[in-house]
């Protein structure tokens, strides 16, 4: 296999988070009774004039302005030609020459190395209906047709055929994916269809110009999907043309289930979608202010806010990329850092109870950060609580959880439980005292060199004080009295 290569290009179909539709204002809301968010616009009635959602424009222009691209001022619109029961007018509105959004790049990163992915274009055009061709677990013979999601907008995103591993692509799209949900762009959920991706894969003689013969997969609705996909399909194509055989340019399906893909149809040459000029949308020029004010919009992107929290909060590069993986975790985790005095003393333990407890129970519950119980201002509370010794980190955990389910401050939670750690000397040496009387076999292990010994009676002491006593003065005082005889 070392003597191929793999050439993989990637279409990116992003659903453009708009509250109505990109030709209509019939409603996107995802999960509706089949075919009532629709009117005469969307099923395509006689007659019926489309009327461009302002909105969709600023979302793909702010997504292009994020990754570099030249925004084309002259916006105009096509007919491109095709017939599929889903697709009402026979036709679909997209953009053919000139899209919104021309040459951009994306930087990714794998096995530590950076690599510059140039991306063609980006364009708006609206999505078609869908089938159903099945209910629970009935098939049916026949197929219903839902236009709910018939010209919701769409932005749609083509590299060039230069990534070259699996690997290369999941880290294109979830980097993509980041940036596309930090700008608000769209909401990537691929669960629910609002990103989905045709993976054009081919192989070629390691060291060849030509690309080889290009297989297209299909409608893929996940990352990791993709990942595997390409991984299974260019060890086909080596394997057909290592035996001798010849690959046929086609369209596979993914079926995950198996782990293979399987040939849908073949695709001779390209298809002749006779794009004409779309008559009853207007070309129009964008303006200079009218990009600006997209521009205005963007927010701080992940790589920036990851190299900023490494240096202005003195985070590991594991705990930065964590942190801003999602806009809502980044935001949560300064509007909590924010809410306190001390944030440098504060930065890091902030950032491992977001890592660690709290994504933890969401987690488990299936929930985003934004729908936590806990508030980022009561758990940076909570981080300072352990800091300042008013509580042990044991405590905090116990703390944690009843802050998780109530949603209470943690000072609250703390004095109504009385849970306050006893930091006092004179009331944790006499736990101390009785402790070590009550631990022979921990004493002579000590005395004997073993120093570990010294936690078995730290333990004893935070049970006698029901895990209140401040370990560190526990320790201190045991040590003191185990060195001095």
């Amino acid at each position: 296999m070392s003597n191929y290569e793999t050439v993989v290009g990637l279409e990116v179909h992003m659903q453009i988070n708009t509250k109505s539709k990109v030709f209509c204002e019939c409603s996107t809301e995802f999960g509706a009774e089949p075919n009532s968010n629709t009117c005469v616009i969307c099923t395509s009635q006689p007659g019926a004039i489309p009327i461009l959602n302002k909105k969709a424009v600023e979302e793909v222009i702010k997504t292009g302005l994020a990754l570099g691209f030249t925004i084309n001022k002259q916006c105009t619109f096509a007919r491109k030609q095709y017939f599929y029961p889903d697709v009402p007018k026979n036709y679909q509105i997209t953009q053919s020459e000139p899209p919104l959004c021309s040459k951009g790049k994306l930087s990714i990163f794998v096995d530590g190395k950076e690599k510059v992915v140039n991306i063609t274009r980006i364009h708006l055009e609206e999505d078609a209906g869908k089938l159903v061709h099945e209910i629970g677990s009935r098939k049916l013979d026949y197929s219903l047709l839902d236009l709910n999601r018939a010209s919701v907008g769409l932005m749609e995103l083509v590299t060039e055929p230069e990534l070259s591993s699996p690997e290369e692509a999941l880290a294109f799209l979830t980097e993509l994916r980041a940036i596309v949900r930090y700008i608000g762009a769209s909401e990537c959920n691929m669960e629910e269809g609002k990103m989905r991706c045709d993976v054009n894969v081919s192989v070629r003689p390691a060291g060849q110009k030509e690309l080889g013969t290009r297989v297209e997969i299909k409608n893929m609705n996940s990352i990791s999907g993709v990942r595997d996909a390409i991984a299974y399909e260019s060890e086909r194509q080596i394997e057909v043309l290592s035996r001798g055989g010849k690959l046929a340019q086609e369209t596979r399906l993914w079926e995950a289930d198996e782990g293979i893909t399987k040939s849908m149809r073949s695709k001779e040459g390209a298809l002749d979608y006779r794009y004409f000029p779309e008559p009853d949308l207007v070309p129009f020029n964008l303006t200079d202010s009218f990009i600006k004010e997209c521009q205005a919009q963007i927010p701080e992107l992940p790589k920036a806010r990851k190299a900023r929290f490494i240096s202005q909060y003195g985070l590991s590069e594991y705990d930065a990329d964590y942190l801003t993986s999602s806009k809502d975790i980044a935001d949560y985790y300064e509007k909590g850092l924010n809410s306190c005095q001390n944030k440098k003393d504060l930065a890091k333990p902030l950032a491992n109870w977001i890592s660690t407890e709290l994504s933890g129970k969401l987690n488990a519950q299936n929930k985003e950060i934004g729908a936590a119980p806990v508030s980022s201002a009561n758990l940076a509370k909570l981080a300072n609580l352990i800091l300042n010794g008013t509580i042990s980190g044991k405590i905090a955990k116990t703390v944690f959880e009843d802050m998780y389910e109530s949603s209470s401050d943690p000072e609250t939670i703390i004095k109504e439980k009385g849970l306050v750690q006893i930091s006092d000397e004179s009331a944790l040496e006499k736990l101390c005292v009785e402790a070590l009387a009550e631990s022979p076999k921990a004493v002579a292990e000590f005395k004997a060199g073993k120093e570990r010994a010294v936690g078995a009676i730290v333990g004893l002491v935070m049970k006698k004080s029901k895990g209140q006593a401040n370990p560190q003065l526990v320790n201190k005082i045991l040590l003191e009295k185990l060195k001095g005889g």
